[in-house]
C-alpha cells in the first residue's frame, strides 16, 4: 500500500466534515486526524499534527479559509487543498496567492477528491475542471495585454533597495513568499513587506504584472 496520507478537514458545517471524511475513508491510505469549524481551529490542527493535507473551505466564521490558508502554508509543512462552493474570480485568486495547492469545488466526485488529496499530498497542484478553463482565460488575456504594449519602450526601473531587487529577482522565477523567505533567511512577513513595496513603486497589481516588469527590462 501507499505510504499514508494524513489529512484535516476545516469546515463550519459538521455533516460536510463528517461527509468528507467518510469519503476519504474509502481509501485506506488516508486517515483523517482532525476536524475544525473555523481557520484558527485549522491552523492550530496543522500544528500540533503536521498533516499532509488540509482540506480547508473559504467561507467560514471567526478566521476564514484564506486566513488559515496563508499561515498554514507559511508556518507548517502542510499543503492546503481548498474546498469550497464560491467560485469567484478574487476568491480563487486569493487561496492560489495565499499558497493553496489546490481549489476543489464541493460539487466534485468522491473518486476525484481522494485523488486531489493524493496529488496534493505528493506536491502536485490542482485544479477543479470548473474553473480551470477562466484561470486560463485570465492569464491569457493578462499575457495579450502585456504583449500589446511590449512595442513601447519600457519605462525605467524605480530606485530599489538592494533586498527589494533579490525579492524581485526571486519572485520573477516564481517562488512563493514562503520560498523567497527561505532563500533569503528572512522572515515571511519581510518578504511581503519587500513585495508591497515593489507594488508601490512599479505600479504593478500582481505577481505576474511584476515579473513581466523585471523580464521587459532585462531583454
Amino acid at each position: 500500500m501507499a505510504e499514508g496520507v494524513r489529512v484535516i478537514i476545516a469546515d463550519d458545517h459538521e455533516p460536510v466534515r463528517s461527509g468528507v471524511a467518510a469519503i476519504l475513508s474509502t481509501d485506506p491510505g488516508i486517515e483523517v486526524v482532525g476536524h475544525a469549524a473555523d481557520g484558527f481551529e485549522a491552523l492550530t490542527l496543522c500544528v500540533e499534527h503536521s498533516p499532509d493535507v488540509a482540506l480547508v473551505d473559504l467561507r467560514m466564521p471567526g478566521k476564514d479559509g484564506i486566513w488559515a490558508t496563508e499561515r498554514i502554508t507559511a508556518g507548517t509543512p502542510t499543503r492546503v487543498l481548498v474546498l469550497t462552493t464560491f467560485d469567484s474570480d478574487d476568491l480563487i485568486s486569493s487561496a492560489l496567492a495565499a499558497g493553496a495547492h489546490g481549489f476543489l469545488l464541493k460539487t466534485t466526485s468522491g473518486a476525484e477528491l481522494v485523488l486531489a488529496v493524493r496529488h496534493v499530498a505528493a506536491n502536485r497542484h490542482v485544479l477543479d475542471p470548473a474553473i480551470t478553463a477562466g484561470v486560463i482565460d485570465r492569464y491569457t488575456r493578462a499575457t495579450s495585454t502585456a504583449a500589446s504594449t511590449s512595442a513601447e519602450p519600457p519605462p525605467p526601473l524605480p530606485e530599489l533597495t538592494e533586498r527589494e531587487r533579490q525579492v524581485w529577482e526571486r519572485l520573477v522565477l516564481g517562488e512563493s513568499n514562503k520560498q523567497i523567505a527561505s532563500a533569503l533567511g528572512i522572515g515571511i512577513t519581510t518578504v511581503k513587506t519587500h513585495v508591497g513595496s515593489l507594488y508601490a513603486k512599479t505600479g504593478a497589481t500582481s505577481r505576474v504584472e511584476l515579473a513581466q516588469r523585471r523580464l521587459t527590462q532585462e531583454t
